[in-house]
């Protein structure tokens, strides 16, 4: 793509933008930036990070994944991708863009997650098919100071599907809302959930690379927006002991060249391509599980009798299953994996999961029977990984999943993670407890 700056230095100021923020995520899924001056872009065609950025854990440390370190920290460029551009309604004269990131020889990096996912979209393309998906993303609204540290702002449960003063007595839901509508990212709908201080926001359905975008900026946009209100939000998958977790919920299709839903068998069954990607997702459930649940925290979250997996099955309409298939049938017919946790990385849980999808298509997997009533209790279904120790095992051994994704971002994401799950074993008492402990609060919080 060859990017046009002085037409879009013209448009923006023409828009009154005078500060164009790049952003990118890392290999975590935070994000990445650098203000740019309008003024200036014809200087700044590519702005340049030091890769050391891929392999930065939480905590400030960089590692040796992919020889990075021992390579001397090279550079990477970033290239703008206009088609990602967007106003920052709370920020006057402030606009967000998505950059994509390229080795200082300008070949694509392996290790950006926006690349990894667009190289799996492109397997799809070559079998003439476009995966389409639809996010639905969980977070807390927290208070936080010195003397007391985190906190829920709200403390009544059971609220759930509601809105107005009563679980948004400052009206910073709403100004949420407002702000994100005035992005123009697709959001359609929010209200707050159960758990006091908890939320819940819809993105409407795009093709993969956009919805993935768009979910990124919408995450980049709410910490940004709720920090200014002097409050945090938390994409933590299991931020409270006594409280339920978030998750990450991805409903996603297929539709062929002509823009078919493939995913329909006519009527009102699923088609052989759906029933092929449920085998497939199901069969790569535990190396999903690292890359949609990517923290020690996450795993918390997951159990039995929480609304959150256990198992790795699926059903019709079922709630409690690991993967949901909602009642619409026709152009709406599609599958919703329940898995994720809000602290995944957008691009690597949508690309794992379309990678897993397209090895069911691919080897014509069968799905097994569809569970019926409490998914918790069908012992015909294993288990999923209950900590990120036994996530990432599976992970590294998933020929399948390297093959699709490549091996050079499994490879660093398992550094990064290997490092994080040896920190925490180093500091708590007890290795299989339950409880959140101080080091998730003090790892996760200010980062997710």
């Amino acid at each position: 793509m060859t990017l046009d700056i002085a037409a879009l230095q013209a448009d923006l100021q023409a828009k009154g933008i005078d500060v164009l923020r790049l952003i990118f995520p890392d290999v975590l899924g935070i994000t990445r930036s650098k203000d740019l001056l309008v003024s200036q872009l014809h200087r700044a065609k590519s702005p340049l990070f030091c890769q050391g950025v891929w392999v930065t854990t939480t905590g400030g440390d960089v590692l040796d994944g992919n020889d990075i370190m021992s390579s001397g920290l090279p550079d990477l460029l970033t290239q703008i991708d206009p088609n990602t551009l967007t106003m920052m309604p709370w920020e006057p004269g402030v606009a967000l863009v998505i950059g994509d990131a390229f080795n200082a020889d300008h070949s694509v990096s392996q290790i950006a997650p926006r690349s990894v996912l667009q190289n799996v979209i492109a397997e799809y393309a070559a079998l003439g098919l476009t995966p389409t998906v639809g996010p639905e993303l969980e977070f807390y609204i927290a208070n936080y100071d010195e003397e007391n540290g985190w906190s829920r702002s709200l403390s009544r449960t059971g609220r759930v599907y509601t809105t107005g003063e009563s679980v948004d007595p400052g009206g910073e839901f709403l100004n949420l809302m407002r702000m994100l509508d005035g992005m123009d990212i697709g959001v359609f709908a929010g209200n707050h959930e159960f758990s006091p201080s908890q939320y819940e926001i819809n993105l409407w359905h795009s093709e993969a690379l956009d919805a993935a975008d768009r979910t990124f900026l919408f995450k980049t946009a709410v910490r940004d927006i709720v920090a200014r209100t002097g409050k945090h939000a938390l994409f933590v998958g299991k931020p409270w002991d006594d409280e339920g977790g978030s998750g990450f919920h991805l409903h996603f299709s297929v539709v062929d060249k002509d823009g078919n839903n493939i995913m329909s068998d006519g009527g009102a069954g699923l088609s052989e391509t759906a029933n092929h990607m449920i085998g497939g997702i199901l069969a790569h459930a535990g190396s999903l599980a690292a890359l949609s649940n990517p923290t020690v925290n996450a795993f918390k979250r997951l159990g039995p009798d929480t609304l959150a997996p256990y198992r790795a099955n699926w059903g019709h309409d079922n709630r409690s299953a690991m993967l949901r298939v909602p009642p619409e049938r026709g152009a709406g017919t599609r599958l919703e994996v329940r898995l994720g946790d809000p602290a995944a990385n957008p691009y690597l849980l949508i690309a794992s999961t379309l990678a897993a999808g397209l090895d069911g298509i691919k080897r014509k997997l069968a799905a097994p029977a569809a569970v019926e009533g409490w998914a918790y209790e069908d012992e015909s279904a294993p288990i999923l990984p209950m900590t990120l120790n036994a996530a990432l095992d599976a992970l590294d051994a998933d020929t399948a999943m390297r093959e699709t994704m490549g091996s050079t971002i499994i490879n660093v994401f398992s550094v990064l993670k290997r490092d994080e799950v040896m920190r925490y074993e180093d500091t708590v008492t007890d290795k299989a407890t339950r409880e959140v402990s101080q080091w998730e609060i003090d790892e996760y919080f200010a980062d997710y």
